[in-house]
């Protein structure tokens, strides 16, 4: 995904790699200090550093994989692990089954944490700029979590990246203040899995979705690719506020406000 601005705005860019992925946080101003962004800045890559020590299923001394090797209860681990554990297991029950951490024997939140992770640190750093800046977000390997000052015109337009022709966009979203998340096997093979039969889960390119919250829209961008192009019962139920679904054989379906709207014929371009 690709987030652009409406005003001529001075844009402060800066980058971290950190989850195995580029992490970039935009901050849009007419003149605020540069200190205080980049305390903002550093104090967010500062905590997503800390969830990735956490976290991460590659490295050996985190949390995970000791709660794994049976080296370390649940109860004993950063206290971040029992949240995110319980959101996983709300998130099951919600889902319906479709989203699971558990599935394979062991606690994986890789579905799940990326996107709670990403916007906590960013409600938590980036959201009190707004007293100074126009606008603020973070991207994070394409998921994003945004922000707009209410005094603002600023509108983020995120282009949502077309699976089948690498470059090219298939649609684009205005968004003031709120998250998209995309998920699928366009950029990196069938890597989800579904938990109802171990097996990766197909049939989906590329599933983007539109919430207030980057966690929600994570799980059920997630979600949507384990559903599979034809079960669209799940939309209603998740509450987002929009969507697009792109589908190994072409095919296109949106929704706006839990209703599909239509579902488009290979081939067809959207507006």
């Amino acid at each position: 995904m690709i987030a652009t601005g409406s005003a001529a705005l001075t844009r402060t860019v800066r980058v971290a790699e950190i989850m195995g992925m580029p992490i970039s946080i935009h901050a849009l101003s007419a003149g605020v200090a540069d200190t205080q962004i980049e305390q903002a800045v550093a104090a967010c890559f500062g905590e997503l550093c800390e969830i990735d020590r956490v976290f991460s299923t590659y490295r050996a001394d985190s949390d995970i994989n000791r709660i794994a090797r049976g080296e370390l209860a649940l109860r004993e681990a950063d206290p971040r692990v029992s949240e995110v554990e319980a959101a996983c297991r709300a998130a099951a029950v919600e889902t319906g089954g479709l989203f699971s951490a558990t599935w394979s024997g062991t606690f994986d939140p890789t579905g799940f944490v990326k996107g709670w992770a990403v916007e906590n640190a960013a409600r938590r750093h980036l959201q009190p700029l707004l007293g100074a800046v126009d606008a603020v977000g973070i991207n994070a390997g394409g998921d994003m979590q945004l922000f707009a000052a209410d005094r603002s015109a600023w509108i983020w337009n995120v282009g949502i990246a077309d699976p089948r022709n690498p470059g090219q966009v298939i649609a684009t979203l205005p968004v003031r203040t709120g998250a998209v998340a995309t998920s699928g096997s366009a950029e990196r093979g069938a890597h989800i899995i579904d938990p109802r039969t171990g097996a990766p889960a197909r049939g989906v390119l590329s599933a983007t979705v539109a919430d207030a919250s980057l966690a929600r829209a994570d799980l059920w961008a997630t979600t949507a690719v384990i559903a599979g192009f034809d079960d669209r019962a799940w939309i209603p139920r998740a509450g987002t506020r929009t969507g697009i679904l792109i589908a190994a054989d072409g095919r296109v379906t949106r929704w706006l406000d839990g209703t599909p709207v239509d579902v488009v014929p290979p081939g067809t371009l959207l507006g």
